[in-house]
């Protein structure tokens, strides 16, 4: 299945950071004994983790640079801010280079991407003057910046990368960026967010070959471990769901207070992914268990939804009012998950995890209503970083729940390693076992996203 992530209000994913958190915490324990002990069956190998660090970093670039794109050609005020969390994700890629290569080639990687960076700004600018003339020099500057930069990692990966590849690549990245802008800037925003997903999504493809050829040119300083083992593959598929979803997310709540042009595409596009995750979910457990949680799940997102409207209204009674349903929501849903996993996931520690959560998510929205944009994107940026750790914590429950499925390698037609059957997750691949544990943590999350679709969409449209 190809991922379409989630680009609304649903901001309820976040919340389940701290449960999946001590689900890896869990299996990591459980793990440290076990039969199925290995590489083939761990998450959070020094591979796995390398992979991991590049998905995010890779992926929230290309996030970033869309935000800053679309900020800069509609003169936003928080413009400067985007800019300012997009330099600190290349210093933050600078010093994994530096930190694998040595200081000189992170002071050639550094200099080269901050380059093509300013050559989509150069685009941007040259597209709010109307000057055709500068947007293809912009566009020249970055096709020579696809060769110059894929000759600099091919040598670096000493030949790992072929060059060609890299630049098809890399070609490819900066396509999806400019068909983004450029759609965005007709009015086209259907084409515009499906290049968004396109463009988030091939980065993970990028941090994928890149860690293998780290790993490949390194392997003692890796323990030997591999970025493609089944378990690492799941990883960082949920990598991708989970950090889509957060940055996409807080992007749908700003457009929603501030009544921009595109809400509606986020909820076209959230339509979308509903389709496929509604199928997945229906897979696992059918209709009727979707319908018992879609009840509990909508009330919920309807007092987020009342928190965006009554600080869209200026009615501070109404998101005091929101505030208490959630405190209220936070004592039912933690028992809740706590029944559901007998009691791996203790009541009390579910309620203050969900508790925080609440209040970054709400502390992230006031902070861009009240236009401290740099606490605003400090948060976005620590917020998108936060979806790794459930992603992880999912992977390993999963992987704990059906270890023999995770201990195969058998190769594929592109040359990834996967079991022989895949557990049912609802991201593709055949059931393999009985519903349990990591399978409620799977539908919890996909019937979260299904929920939050069609209460979003309605809730906020009828406001605007």
């Amino acid at each position: 299945m190809k991922f379409k992530q989630v680009f609304v209000l649903a901001m309820s994913l976040l919340l389940l950071v701290p449960s999946f958190a001590m689900a890896a915490d869990h299996e990591n324990e459980e793990q440290d004994g076990s039969e199925h002990e290995g590489e083939h069956t761990d998450v959070a190998t020094p591979a796995g983790d390398l992979r991991a660090e590049l998905d995010y970093l890779f992926s929230e670039h290309a996030y970033l640079a869309i935000v800053v794109m679309q900020k800069g050609i509609d003169e936003s005020e928080d413009f400067e801010s985007t800019v300012n969390a997009l330099d600190a994700n290349t210093e933050d890629l600078t010093e994994a280079i530096t930190d694998v290569y040595g200081e000189e080639a992170g002071q050639t990687f550094h200099e080269m991407w901050s380059d093509h960076i300013g050559f989509f700004v150069n685009y941007v600018e040259a597209t709010a003057e109307d000057d055709e003339e500068g947007r293809q020099e912009a566009l020249n500057h970055l096709e020579q910046y696809r060769d110059d930069f894929s000759a600099f990692l091919s040598e670096a990966t000493e030949g790992d990368l072929p060059e060609d590849e890299l630049a098809e690549g890399l070609q490819m990245h900066v396509d999806d960026l400019i068909e983004a802008f450029d759609h965005y800037v007709e009015g086209d925003y259907e084409t515009a967010y499906q290049s968004v997903r396109d463009a988030y999504i091939h980065m993970f493809d990028v941090s994928e070959n890149l860690s293998r050829a780290i790993t490949e040119q390194f392997p003692e300083d890796f323990e030997h471990t591999t970025v493609d083992t089944p378990a690492v593959e799941l990883r960082s598929e949920l990598n991708h769901v989970f950090s889509e979803h957060a940055a996409l997310a807080i992007l749908t709540m700003q457009k929603g207070i501030d009544g921009a042009e595109d809400f509606d595409t986020a909820a076209w596009a959230l339509d979308e992914n509903t389709a496929d995750l509604t199928a997945a979910v229906e897979s696992v457990y059918g209709p009727e268990a979707g319908a018992a949680f879609q009840e509990m799940w909508d009330e919920h997102i309807g007092f987020f939804v009342d928190y965006v409207n009554a600080t869209a209204e200026d009615d501070e009674q109404g998101r005091e009012e929101a505030l208490n349903h959630l405190e209220n929501y936070r004592d039912d849903f933690s028992a809740f998950l706590s029944e559901a996993t007998e009691g791996n996931l203790p009541q009390e520690d579910l309620a203050n995890g969900l508790q925080a959560h609440v209040d970054q998510l709400i502390g992230a929205f006031d902070a861009y209503v009240e236009g401290d944009f740099e606490t605003t994107y400090d948060q976005v940026r620590e917020g998108i970083h936060h979806m790794y750790m459930p992603a992880e914590g999912l992977s390993a429950a999963i992987v704990a729940q059906f270890p023999e499925d995770f201990a195969g390698e058998e190769m594929h037609e592109d040359g990834e390693t996967m079991p022989d059957e895949m557990p049912q997750t609802g991201m593709g691949g055949a059931a393999s076992g009985d519903s349990g544990t990591a399978m409620i943590w799977i539908t919890l999350g996909a019937l979260l996203a299904v929920t939050a679709g069609f209460f979003v969409r309605h809730r906020l449209g009828k406001e605007q």
